[in-house]
């Protein structure tokens, strides 16, 4: 999919991200922030239903994608990246809905707090995300919740092994990790390539920022208006997250489980999705500009 352009936005670091906007100029404006491992590929689904009459910006967090890597890896980090990318695509006052999956819904709550991402910021959805306890909360390791449990799931996803080829038997374990049962043979192979492409090293560092995250703050001090969606089968970020967070949120447009899906809810149910993000810039962009 060709991007109808692409940029640099440079954070507080130095670290150059890689922007796509796709597109009318004029239109309301969504802005996507993926999740580990991934890149705005990811999120293809929601680019090609939303560019006909939004401007949809997508970037790749540093290490990811078309970013380069950096020795800074930190929640703190990942909101500066987002507030670079909010300064580069919108003009000044400008608020856009901001759509987050798993780490870059973390991100939104790493950047809520913060000044910028309030200006520019209209409405929110995460899609499967936490904020905190997510080696403990995870359900990958088929075992009864405790040491035992966190400790392999901890192994697990902070491995340092490569990846290596996208093989069928590769497919089947990210397939039983982050995806529902039901999920189409096709979107498997997208996700595992995208998967699959994030550098190993990059891959590690990031897994022991998650590992030890702690939004809870964050969550507290999103006060736009935010919808959660989560899959009933999200063996990363299960459902306890999405209603905890919920629970906190200041103003939650409410939790939506999606029965039989698993963590990649953007690929799982992209017209949902899509449809979610609409949504949210029909009532909180589009109305507030008409009135």
């Amino acid at each position: 999919m060709s991007a109808h352009r692409e940029l640099t936005a440079v954070s507080a670091d130095g670290t150059a991200l890689h922007v796509e906007v796709h597109g009318p100029d004029s239109a309301p404006a969504v802005v996507l922030a993926h999740g580990w491992t991934c890149s705005t590929a990811f999120w293809a689904a929601q680019i090609r239903d939303l560019a006909a009459d939004h401007r949809v910006i997508a970037y790749d967090q540093r290490g990811h994608g078309r970013t380069p890597p950096s020795p800074v890896c930190s929640t703190d980090a990942l909101a500066d990246d987002l507030e670079a990318v909010l300064a580069a695509t919108l003009a000044p006052g400008e608020r856009a809905v901001i759509a987050g999956h798993s780490m870059g819904g973390m991100t939104v709550l790493a950047a809520a707090g913060r000044d910028r991402f309030r200006e520019h910021t209209a409405a929110v959805l995460l899609c499967s995300t936490g904020a905190s306890r997510l080696v403990a909360e995870s359900t990958v390791v088929p075992l009864r919740p405790g040491r035992l449990r966190t400790w392999l799931t901890r192994h697990i996803l902070g491995s340092r092994a490569p990846l290596g080829p996208v093989t069928p038997v590769a497919k089947r374990i990210l397939k039983y990790a982050t995806m529902g049962a039901g999920s189409a043979p096709h979107l498997v192979d997208s996700c595992a390539r995208i998967v699959h492409a994030c550098p190993r090293r990059v891959r590690y560092a990031w897994s022991h920022v998650l590992s030890m995250l702690d939004l809870e703050h964050g969550v507290r001090e999103l006060r736009v208006p935010t919808a959660v969606i989560v899959g009933s089968g999200d063996r990363l970020t299960p459902p306890v997250h999405a209603r905890r967070i919920a629970a906190a949120l200041p103003d939650c447009l409410g939790v939506t489980e999606l029965p039989g899906l698993g963590h990649m809810t953007p690929v799982e149910a992209p017209e949902l999705v899509s449809g979610r993000i609409r949504a949210l810039v029909t009532t909180y962009t589009q109305a507030k500009e008409g009135a």
